[in-house]
């Protein structure tokens, strides 16, 4: 079975999680604080970061994007980049958008006021940093449902990657008490689609030690 180093509020681990539950692998999960820079972690990843996928055999799978693409390449169920060369494009695209420009924007800030500081420095979140990211997830919010006023799923007809990247980033916000749907119906459907799948509730059960989510986060009916 492989290993997956991760902790409970990393998107990128909840993107593979997602992804490997969608094609039927089982991982065995290890907790893992990067920010602890564990000297047997660095030697699996000297990014020190997760997630880390780790075979029967010792072989590691650095980075989400690396570890979906290979698990997409290598099991042929329920193919998650489209069929074309320009659906992968398009999927690869919103990947990138939600990985890098979402996180930088949102995702990081969130994590370092209401998670770190809290649980690992113990110290007040910055309000006008909390107010910058309220603001940018706005701005995503919007774009999610400009995606959705013209497809059925973000990247076009079919769920995949894109639909599994961007949910996983949004649960951690959520988990943050940090997601507000007012004025944006289409994309809390959405979210509501897939956070009914079958794949998405072993997150919804999970928590980080410390910090509790809101009472709604783990309710279908939010």
């Amino acid at each position: 079975m492989w290993r997956l180093y991760q902790y409970p509020l990393c998107p990128f681990s909840r993107k593979v999680r997602l992804a490997l539950a969608e094609k039927g692998v089982e991982v065995e999960l290890v907790p893992e604080l990067p920010w602890a820079r564990r000297d047997e972690f660095v030697d699996l990843n000297p990014a020190g970061q997760t997630p880390v996928l780790v075979g029967d055999r010792g072989a590691a799978l650095i980075d989400s994007t690396a570890i979906c693409e290979y698990f997409e390449e290598t099991i042929e169920r329920m193919p998650l980049l489209g069929a074309s060369a320009a659906d992968r494009a398009e999927v690869r695209r919103l990947c990138v958008w939600f990985d890098q420009k979402f996180y930088a924007e949102v995702g990081h800030i969130l994590l370092a006021e209401r998670m770190f500081k809290r649980i690992v420095q113990r110290a007040a979140p910055d309000g006008g940093a909390l107010r910058t990211a309220g603001r940018n997830l706005e701005h995503h919010l919007g774009y999610i449902e400009y995606l959705l006023d013209h497809r059925r799923w973000l990247s076009g007809t079919t769920f995949g990657l894109a639909d599994i990247a961007a949910a996983a980033h949004l649960s951690v916000i959520d988990y943050l008490s940090a997601l507000d749907w007012h004025g944006h119906a289409t994309a809390k459907q959405w979210y509501s689609a897939i956070k009914s799948r079958p794949t998405f509730r072993a997150l919804l059960s999970e928590r980080m030690d410390g910090l509790a989510p809101p009472a709604h986060y783990d309710k279908l009916d939010f």
